[in-house]
Formats: C-alpha cells, structure tokens, sequence
C-alpha cells in the first residue's frame, strides 16, 4: 500500500508556491488564505461573565477554503501547520487543527524565519507541537482589543459620530499626535543671534574659511541684536589670532540591521513608502519571487521582528561576500554583534537577505520596482551592519579676538568603510557642511574680511511623520512589531489624523475624541498602562501569567470607567467644530470649512442651506508659487472623459475672480520644503512613489533642470478648465486627427463586421466624415473647446 502524501498548509498562494518548490512530491502544500475563524463581526462574542470564552466562528467566505483543507487533512498522512513564525501565525495554526479536527497525533507546528531549501526542510526535519502560550497571548490580545472596541466604540458613537472606534493602541497614538500639536500651538519662539566672521590668512590667496561666534570661556547665547552689536564692536577693534587647531580621526560605526520598527522608519525616509506598503512589499519578498535560473526564491528572513540578532551562518557569509568583493581591509577586526533592546521578545533574527549573494542589482529584472528598492535597502543594511566603520579626518579651529572665541571644524572621508554600501537616512536635515580649511598653526594672525550677524528664532517641535510616531510607539513601549502599520492606517482611515506632505496633524475629530479619553478613561489613551499591558502580554506568552486572570484585571477597572462615563454623559451630545480652511467661497464670501462624506473629506459653505457650495479639498504645500510668491495648493480633479481623479498643484490665485490678482501657474510637479540654492525659489520632484530628486524650474536661474531632465513621465499642464477645483489633465485631448486618417482599407474591413443592426450607425458617420472640411473643423473645434 502506497504511503500517504503529508499535507502542509500556509497562508498565502505564494507561500504555498515557494514551498512546495523545495519539499517536492512527497507532500501537498496549500494556502489557508489567512484567517480561517475569529470573532464574529455582529457581536461581541466574547462571554465575559462565564470567564472570557471567545465565541470563534468560521469567517464568511472561506468555506470553500475550509472544505477543501478539511478533505486535504483528512486523506493526508501528517500535517504540518506552516504559518508564520509569531503569536499570530501560532493562533491561526490552532484556529486550523480545531476547526479542521486534525488529531493531535497528526498535527506538527512548522515556522521558517526564512523561506530557503535548507531551512524549510529542516523545520520539516524537526517539527513541534503548537505553543499554548504563544496561542493565548495571541487570543488575550484578540479578546483586550474587542472588548475596547465593542464597549466603547457605541459610547462614541452617540455622543460624537457614528463609524468611530477607539482602541488601546490607536488611541495612544492619536494622542501622541494631537499632544505634539498641543505643543506646537502653546509654542513661544525665542529670538536669537549669531555671528559669522569671514576670516582669511595675511598672505594673499592663502585660502579664506567662515567662522562661528561660540562664547567666551564657554558657550554664549545672543538673545537680541544689541548683544550681538556688542561682541561686533569689540571684535571690529581687536585681532583674530588662532588658539587652538586640532586634527584627529573619527571613527563611524554602522547603523544595526532592520528590525520591523527601524525598517518603517528607512522606508519612509528614503522611499517614501507608508508603513502598510513597506510591510505589504516585505511579505511579498518573504514568502517567494520567481528569480532567473533560480526559481522561486524567499529573498529576505521573516519581516515582523524587534530582535538586532543575527545567525552565525548569514554572519560567516557576509563577512565571505565582503572580504571577496570590497577587500579584507572593508571587515572589522572582530565580528560585529548587536545587542537587542531589553522589552524586545527576540523571538526571531533580524530582517536581512536570505541569501546575501543575490545581489539587488543582479536580480532587478526580476523584480518590481518596489520590491527592488526595498530588497536593495534591506541588502545594503545587512551588508554594512557588518562592515569596517568609516574614517574621518576631522579638523577643528578656535580662534579669539577681544576674549570672544570663534570656531570652524571641518571632516572629510579617509576610508569609506561601510558608507561604500550604506548610509543611514534622518528625519531632519543636517546643517550646511564647511567648506575646507586652510592649513592653519596655533599663533597665527589672521585678516578680517567680514563679520555678518544673523537674527533666528526658536522652532517649535516638528509634527510627526509616519516613521518618527513609530519610532515613539517603540520607545513608549506600545504595541509590537505587527501594529505599527495597522495603528497608523486606522488613525488616518477614521480621519483622527490627516497627512500633509509627510507631517501627521490631528483633526478637530481627533481632538475632541482624545479629548473625551482623556477625561472618561485615562487608562486607555495612558502610555505608560498601555506599555504595562504590552508587558502583561508577553508575560502571557513566557508563561509566567493566566490570560484569562490578565483579562479580569484589566476588565474590573474598565466596566467601571465605563459605566462612570455612561452616567456623566446621559443625554449630552459633543459637537465636533468645524475645521475652517483659508478658501472662500465664491458665492457668499464666507471662509469653507472641512466636512467628511462618504468620499472623504471635502471642503464646503458653512452658510448651507442659504449657500449649497462645496469644492475638493485643497492641501497647502510648502513653497511659494514661482510667478506670484502666493500659496501653492495641492488640487484633485476629475476626468470628464475617464471618470479617473488625479491631482495638480496650482497657486492659491488659479481661481481668483479679480483678474487682476489671478495667477495661471499649475504643474503636475510636486512642490518640496526645499528652496534651490542659487536663486532662492521654491523647488519641485516629480509625483509617485520612490525617492525623487528636487529640481529647480526657474529658468533664469543657473541650475535649472529642463523638462527632459527631470526624470518620471513626462506631461504637460493644460490650462484652468475653468470650474473650481478642476483643471484640464493632459490625455484630455481631441484624438479626432486620428481617425480621420485611417487608410480605406482599414474602413472597409470596419465595414463588413459591422451588424445589419448597425449599419444605419455606421452609414451616418460615413456621411458625416464626408462633410465639407471647413465645418469639420469647426465642430471639431467646438468640441475640442468644451
């Protein structure tokens, strides 16, 4: 009798795909596509009274899923539980032993931190059972967030809006976010000076440098122009004299591989990829791409990780591929191991390449763009976390004049180390580099060519981008790896968070809700309990903690908090104000405020019903408008002719009624912080995802980039149609020319498939086409126009 194939089940096609690929024909692999059961969506389904028993039920559209794994598990001789290597893939392989009724002598738990021959057929190799533990920490977090949400979600719904939600890791994140606002506006600037002294040696074309005002004997701060006045005066009288030159080397050391959190943050940074299309790119890398001569291939270890650790074999092989390709003198004298933070759960490696010799540029035609820029910022993070560190030679100048001290310092790159594979990107700008200096001896007078002071003022804190809140999430403690992307997607979805630019801003919804938290309960939106529930959880998991005792605490304390807000707000409905726009309305004046519609925001007259007007939402951008200096806006229209929407940016004026302040100035471009450093004008990338590189579009100015040059597809801004909000895009052309100039041949061809139906159709337009060309142009014409 023939043995009986073993059956192993994944979660995605892909998955299944990859796999299969290497177990070959002794098993059947196939894809559970996900979640087979979880709480129903018309209830609560968790029994709070009788001890927290979770009511799963099969999810609504997999039965046929479940009915053909069923028979699979059935007729198979083992089965093995392949799903992804945390809580929640241990939670879906037990969700698929219960709900398939596989018995326990049957059942083998398989994970795979990476997708590769030898590491599925050694979890093969050495299967084990399912980790309760592991399971209930997974359902303890299920049920925690249910209960928030089915409990206190209605509570929001009548006294606020209907369709909002409030959850233990959204709610902290929304606050952080509308507190970092809170400080922006109670913001106070402090005014402050600095000096800059354009120094050079006595001797003609001995090489000039900038200095900076420091202090005297330590560092001073100008708080107005008068003291700055007095340090000029005095040193307008003295001699610069050097005091001090140091020279010294600098060693850089290499940022750490990616954890999930730190790989947001890059991909954010230096592709512009949100946190859901990181993660979403990162899986599809992980579960298999079908790569030349190889075939399906997993290219990265598993992706929802908070551990810096790293196995000996992808160590040994880093250090093979580096001392091959870069030389020995680019690997450290000792390998490089990176210590992982104390809360992490450490339960997996680090994200890197599966295989570093799959080189990101050897394998591009084999990849989308996407999935190359990310493999390519995975590849070099792993491969410079584990290079030689960087050189610099570094020199430093003091100089003093009249007490007061100057300083210069300048670096420059000795050994490039691993900067020659990677350099780790950052939220802010770093301040403008020095330019060299010359070679200068301790005792040496200087001349004085210049001395410029500059007024400043303090800057409030920045808002937070996507990667800097997960980056504030991680520190705090709240959430795990696998949340960062859903918290901020849901935050934006319910529309308590806008996005501008890459800055998250709070709604006035938002506020108001973390308002209400705030007071009603505090334990909810509190950082510090929700890391401490963070904790509870991973007790949970250790096994060091009862979950259900875990739910019970957390449970007594909530109902109360509850119940407590239920009776304070009887009968009390909270307005949310409107948020008013600087746009107004061109029927009565009045300032459009920001509604939401089942299409999303939108801007409209507060006067309704006397004044019905709405337009699309506009979005400031940074910059000025290159031919007015006014606002420029970000713009949606709508395509008559496709229906598709697309986006324009245009100066505030574009709609102007006063033809005398109107301006026509719009692009497809899109406007950036930065200002060209030639001509002072706002710069411009071109639109999609990626990193695009600024250009300037003044055409006086040296460093303008021309069209051809800029890089994107290219395409030209038709004019204003002349609605509100609307611009004409560049398919919207009359193609008429072109099929006018069909050869007869193809016409006639036209003719005899055409339908007895449709030959008086067809008989029409020929007539039509044989119109004098003088009225045809004219309609044409017309139609072009409207």
């Amino acid at each position: 009798m023939a043995s009986k194939t073993d059956l192993v089940i994944v979660e995605s096609p892909s998955k299944a795909k990859t796999i299969g690929k290497y177990l070959g024909p002794g098993y059947e692999v196939k894809a559970s596509m996900g979640h087979v059961r979880d709480l129903p969506k018309s209830k609560i389904g968790v029994d709070i009274e009788h001890g927290f028993v979770p009511d799963y039920q099969p999810i609504k559209g997999k039965e046929d899923v479940i009915s053909d794994l069923k028979k699979a598990a059935k007729k198979s001789g083992k089965v093995y539980l392949a799903t992804d290597p945390d809580r929640e893939g241990e939670a879906i392989s037990w969700h698929l032993k219960e709900l398939l009724n596989i018995p326990d002598d049957k059942t083998y738990r398989v994970t795979f931190n990476e997708i590769t021959k030898n590491v599925v057929n050694q979890s093969i190799a050495a299967p084990r059972a399912i980790d309760q533990n592991l399971v209930d920490a997974q359902q303890a977090r299920r049920i925690l967030d249910r209960i928030v949400g089915y409990q206190l979600s209605p509570l929001l719904w009548r006294k606020i809006r209907r369709g909002l939600s409030a959850g233990r890791v959204q709610s902290v994140a929304t606050r952080l976010v509308v507190e970092r606002e809170e400080e922006i506006r109670a913001f106070q600037p402090q005014e402050y000076w600095t000096i800059e002294a354009d120094l050079g040696r006595v001797a003609p074309n001995a090489g000039t440098f900038k200095a900076q005002f420091y202090g005297r004997d330590k560092k001073m701060e100008l708080s107005s122009g008068a003291e700055a006045d007095a340090v000029i005066a005095a040193v307008e009288k003295g001699i610069f004299s050097v005091t001090k030159v140091k020279r010294q080397e600098k060693n850089r050391t290499p940022a750490p591989p990616f954890t999930t959190s730190t790989l947001q943050q890059e991909a954010s940074r230096k592709l512009n990829m949100t946190p859901a299309r990181t993660m979403s790119i990162a899986q599809q890398l992980y579960e298999g791409v079908d790569i030349s001569g190889e075939g399906t291939v997993g290219l990265i270890t598993y992706m929802r990780t908070d551990s810096l650790r790293l196995s000996e074999e992808a160590l040994a092989a880093a250090k093979g591929f580096i001392e091959t390709r870069y030389g020995k003198e680019y690997y450290p004298p000792q390998t490089r191991h990176f210590k992982t933070k104390g809360n992490a759960q450490d339960a997996h490696e680090a994200i890197r390449p599966s295989d570093v010799n799959l080189v990101p540029d050897e394998i591009k035609k084999d990849l989308t763009a996407e999935q190359y820029k990310l493999y390519k910022l995975i590849w070099s993070r792993f491969l410079s976390c584990q290079m030689a560190n960087a050189v610099y030679d570094s020199l430093s100048i003091e100089v003093e004049n009249s007490g007061y001290t100057f300083r210069a310092s300048h670096s420059s790159l000795k050994f490039s180390g691993f900067t020659a594979v990677y350099e780790e990107g950052k939220d802010e700008e770093d301040e403008e580099r020095q330019s060299p200096l010359p070679d200068l001896k301790e005792g040496e007078l200087l001349e004085r060519r210049g001395l410029k002071k500059d007024q400043h003022f303090t800057q409030p804190p920045a808002r937070y981008s996507e990667a800097s809140l997960i980056r504030a999430l991680e520190e705090k403690g709240i959430g795990r790896p696998s949340t960062y992307a859903p918290t901020i997607t849901t935050i934006l979805n319910r529309e308590y968070v806008v996005k501008e630019g890459k800055a998250l801003r709070p709604t006035p919804l938002g506020e108001v809700v973390t308002s209400l938290m705030k007071d009603k309960f505090q334990d909810i939106v509190d950082p510090t309990f929700t890391a401490q529930m963070e904790e509870q959880l991973d007790r949970v998991e250790e096994g060091s903690a009862d979950w259900k005792k875990v739910l019970s605490q957390f449970y007594g304390d909530f109902d109360a908090e509850l119940k407590k807000a239920e009776q304070e707000l009887d009968g009390e409905r909270i307005k949310v104000p409107d948020e008013v726009s600087e746009e107004v309305c061109p029927q009565c004046g009045r300032n459009l405020v920001i509604k939401s519609g089942r299409f999303g925001r939108f801007l409209a007259c507060p006067g309704w019903p006397e004044c019905d007007f709405t337009m699309p939402l506009v979005v400031e951008m940074p910059g000025k408008c290159p031919k007015c200096g006014g606002r420029l806006l970000k713009r949606t229209g709508k395509s008559k002719k496709t229906g598709k929407q697309y986006t324009y940016y245009c100066c505030e004026r574009l709609t102007s009624k006063d033809e005398s302040k109107k301006c026509d100035f719009m692009t497809w471009d899109v406007p950036v912080k930065d200002n060209c450093p030639v001509c002072g004008q706002t710069m411009f990338k071109k639109a999609g995802r990626g990193a695009k590189k600024p250009f300037c579009i003044n055409e006086a100015c040296s460093n303008f980039t021309p069209e051809e040059k800029r890089g994107g597809w290219q395409k030209k801004p038709a004019a204003a149609a002349g609605e509100v909000g609307e611009a004409a895009p560049a398919e919207e052309k009359p193609a008429k020319k072109t099929a006018a100039k069909k050869p007869a041949a193809e016409k006639k061809t036209s003719v005899k498939k055409t339908t007895a139906a449709k030959k008086s159709t067809a008989a029409k337009k020929t007539a039509a086409a044989q119109k004098p060309a003088a009225k045809r142009s004219t309609a044409t014409k017309k139609k072009a126009e409207a």
